[in-house]
């Protein structure tokens, strides 16, 4: 679950728990939405967690072409740098 996924479930829980005033039997739909908005807060705060540890790179590709249209030649290549790699350093 992704941070949409998360923000749909908090809201579709804030819905059932403050907007909808039907009843179905058996069923308690403010507490069905407090369920729903739990586990969406928690799955936005994973989706964070993991997208602020996430590793970073650059891609930096080398070759020996003179013009964008070209054909990438065969002698090129690609490097795959920290974005922190190439700052001066001191």
């Amino acid at each position: 679950m992704r941070i949409g996924g998360s923000l749909f479930l908090i809201a579709v829980g804030a819905i059932l728990k403050w907007a909808v005033t039907d009843h179905v039997n058996n069923v308690d739909l403010g507490m069905v939405g407090v369920i729903l908005m739990i586990v969406g807060i928690a799955g936005l705060v994973i989706s964070l967690a993991l997208m602020a540890t996430r590793r970073r790179t650059d891609v930096i590709h080398h070759s020996n072409r003179q013009f964008v249209d070209q054909v990438i030649p065969a002698d090129s290549h690609t490097t795959y740098v920290e974005p922190t790699a190439y700052l001066p350093h001191g």
